[in-house]
Formats: structure tokens, C-alpha cells, sequence
């Protein structure tokens, strides 16, 4: 019974070091064929939508699909039993984006028709950041993601401004227009407002009275500056983060130039380029 418990872990490492272990040539190798089957899944699924070449070769695009699918799945056991707390994958960001990825397959047994829902595996692309373990794409990244955390609450006021003012703007359209010009509604008019507002423009509604084209140029005017302060906001945030992490000292001066004014983790001289000595 022990001998078996042996190999059992045995296997659980080798396995946790090839799935986990991105430092490792077999983890690398891994990670890469991961990432191809994941993008071959993706281009698969978007074949099947043209029809002509769903038509010609649908039983070779279902054989191909089934096939990565299996070897998803016996993947995704896999890293539940390598890892010691199996819980805490399975409700991680990553081990339900894994769990997504296999289960559209499975419901087009049922349910015909669900296997297009497999397009959900190009969130598995994530797993890019964590294959590629560059220090300075993670640095930006966790930098990137704190500035976002510090600007929620900014942004959700703004959100909240922006809501209230698309419901005003709408309502008054609608008393201006009428059901004349397409504004059959209130809730029409806020939809019309919202497309106006991100500059996307359909077309599919407009004003036709002068005071409605008027209004209608102030949202035009107002939707530029809607799109650019949430990323000023989060810009805002990035630089103050970016800055903390970066200040500027006088206590590492250079030995040949003199000069003072550097960085905390700056390594060379900014004028002579010459390796500082913290």
C-alpha cells in the first residue's frame, strides 16, 4: 500500500512540474503545445461559422474539436490532482476559464448547437503572462492593475453621471423630436443618445427639427470628452503609481560626474552612464 502511495505522488509531482513548472524544459514544452491547441480550438470553431467550409469538412472540424477537447479535459484533472488544495484552482480565475473550455463540447450532446460556445477558450489565452514570465510585462501588468483598483470608485461616479445624463438627454430628444423623426420612445431615445454619445452613429435614428440637430451637436461634442476621461482617469493613476515605484533621489550620486538627481533603482548615471554605487 505504501509502495503505492509512493508512486502516486511520484506521478503527482512529475505531473504538477509539467503543468505548473514554467521553468522547466518539459513545463515550457508544455506550455507551448497548450497554447497551439488552444489557438488551433479557436480558429477551428470560427471555421465552422462559414458555411462553405463547414459543408465540405464538418466531420474532420468535429473529429479535430472532439480531440481537444479530450485532451483539455484529461489536462484539466490532471492539474487538480497535482496540486495539494484542488479547491482552490478549481474556483481560481484560471481553473473556470479551464472548466469553460471542455464543457461546450460536452453539452452539444444535449444540447445541438452549444459547441459554438467554444470560442470561450480564448480566454485560456491569459495563461500567455504566465507561459512567457517576462519580469518587465509583469511589473507593467501588476502596475497597470493597481492603477485600475485605484480609479473604480472615480470611474463608477462617472458612470453613474454619465447614466443620469443619457436618461435627461434622451427624455428631453424625445419631447423635441417625437415619434415623427424615430423617437418612439423614451427608452428609443436613449438608445440614441448612448450611440451618439460613443460616436458610433448608426444612422438608424436622427433628428430632423433644428433645436434637435442642435442638442444632437452638443452630445456629438460631449461624447469626446465621455470617451477620454475614464482613460485620463486610469492614465492619472498609472503615472502616480509609475512615479511612486520611481523616485528621485540625491543619495545615489554618481562617483565620476557628480550628478545627484537619480532614481532609486536606477543602476547607471544618467549623464555619463557610468554604474552607480548604492
Amino acid at each position: 500500500m505504501t509502495k503505492m502511495k509512493s508512486k502516486y505522488e511520484t506521478f503527482r509531482e512529475k505531473v504538477k512540474i509539467i503543468l505548473y513548472g514554467t521553468n522547466t524544459f518539459l513545463g515550457r514544452l508544455f506550455d507551448l503545445v497548450l497554447l497551439g491547441l488552444i489557438l488551433l480550438s479557436v480558429l477551428l470553431v470560427m471555421m465552422e461559422t462559414v458555411q462553405g467550409i463547414n459543408q465540405k469538412y464538418h466531420t474532420e472540424l468535429l473529429i479535430c474539436e472532439w480531440v481537444i477537447t479530450v485532451f483539455f479535459t484529461i489536462e484539466y484533472i490532471l492539474r487538480i490532482l497535482s496540486i495539494q488544495k484542488p479547491v482552490k484552482y478549481i474556483f481560481s480565475f484560471y481553473g473556470i476559464i479551464d472548466l469553460l473550455a471542455v464543457l461546450p463540447m460536452y453539452l452539444s450532446i444535449f444540447f445541438p448547437g452549444a459547441s459554438i460556445l467554444s470560442i470561450i477558450r480564448a480566454l485560456r489565452f491569459f495563461r500567455l503572462f504566465k507561459i512567457l514570465h517576462i519580469p518587465q510585462i509583469s511589473h507593467q501588468s501588476i502596475q497597470l492593475k493597481e492603477a485600475i483598483e485605484a480609479s473604480k470608485e472615480k470611474i463608477l461616479v462617472f458612470i453613474y453621471f454619465v447614466l443620469i445624463s443619457t436618461v435627461i438627454i434622451g427624455s428631453v430628444m424625445y419631447m423635441i423630436e417625437g415619434k415623427e423623426s424615430g423617437f418612439t420612445s423614451i427608452p428609443a431615445s436613449i438608445y440614441w443618445t448612448i450611440v451618439t454619445l460613443t460616436t458610433v452613429g448608426y444612422g438608424d435614428i436622427s433628428p430632423i427639427t433644428p433645436l434637435g440637430q442642435f442638442v444632437a451637436s452638443l452630445v456629438m461634442i460631449l461624447g469626446y470628452g465621455i470617451i477620454a476621461v475614464p482613460t485620463g482617469i486610469v492614465t492619472a493613476e498609472f503615472a502616480k503609481k509609475n512615479l511612486q515605484n520611481n523616485t528621485v533621489t540625491t543619495k545615489n550620486s554618481c562617483q565620476i560626474c557628480g550628478s545627484q538627481l537619480h532614481f532609486d533603482n536606477a543602476k547607471y548615471c544618467h549623464e555619463c552612464g557610468a554604474e552607480l554605487q548604492h
